[in-house]
């Protein structure tokens, strides 16, 4: 009963959405906007086939292996400087500057670097996705409770120990709140790092598509990427909900007093 009401909350407004979408274009020839039936023809067409293996597949695994890098990349490092208050002073400046560099317009500048090629993307992904996770670990590890820190210093909880016991569960709301953000980021940056110069992939595809004005396999595009998005999202809240069980538990007593 319980999933049943939860899907129901999932697909409800959805529903409405396609309800009014439909009956707004009833009798409508838009040549730039596909009715639903359509788009559903156009999206079985282009996707249910080779297109899953030669753009799909690849921009999920580019996808993949960036948001994976930039999320160790940046816990670890985070940890460590967040850590070392002369290490934090003396990055600060540097990390502010490159955090103000929108990553799109590093694509021209890896492309002379690194040439047309799968890793170009996946660094592009990285250079955009790490900042949420480390600048969230910095303050994370900046924000434990000095009470705490103290009894685990007089306690003779050093090293590892520490970071497993202390400052990993202390930071880990901000943690999973940065890489919250780089989620939505690397998807973003995904399809335009596909749009320049690539030869495959789901940004490339839109572009071509709309280049040739296919606009129902355009829409069709846009669609895969919002179900990417989606598909995200609850592989997201399933891991959180287990990694922060302490923590969900915690905000659920403090709500029922």
């Amino acid at each position: 009963m319980r999933f049943l009401k939860t899907l129901g909350y999932v697909l409800a407004l959805p529903l409405i959405l396609v309800a009014i979408w439909w009956v707004s274009t009833l009798g409508e020839t838009n040549f730039f906007v596909p009715t639903p039936a359509l788009l559903a023809e156009a999206f079985a067409e282009t996707w249910l086939g080779d297109r899953i293996l030669s753009d799909v597949l690849p921009s999920i695994g580019r996808l993949v292996v960036g948001v994976s890098s930039a999320i160790i990349f940046g816990i670890v490092t985070g940890l460590l400087i967040g850590s070392v208050k002369w290490l934090r002073d003396l990055t600060e400046p540097v990390l502010e500057f490159f955090r103000a560099i929108p990553p799109p317009v590093l694509v021209p500048v890896l492309m002379l670097l690194m040439g047309i090629s799968d890793s170009m993307k996946v660094v592009v992904i990285i250079s955009g996705c790490i900042w949420p996770v480390l600048l969230n670990t910095i303050e994370g590890v900046r924000a434990i409770d000095g009470v705490l820190s103290d009894s685990a210093h007089t306690y003779g909880i050093q090293g590892w120990a520490r970071v497993k016991y202390l400052v990993l569960p202390s930071a880990g709301p901000q943690i999973m709140a940065g890489i919250r953000q780089c989620l939505s980021i690397g998807l973003i940056l995904m399809v335009i790092s596909e749009m320049f110069a690539s030869s495959s992939g789901l940004g490339f595809a839109i572009v071509q598509f709309q280049r040739s004005f296919a606009i129902p396999e355009m829409w069709s595009g846009i669609v895969i990427l919002g179900l990417i998005g989606v598909a995200m999202s609850f592989i997201f809240q399933w891991t959180e909900r287990r990694v922060l069980r302490w923590y969900h538990g915690l905000r659920e007593v403090e709500n029922a007093i």
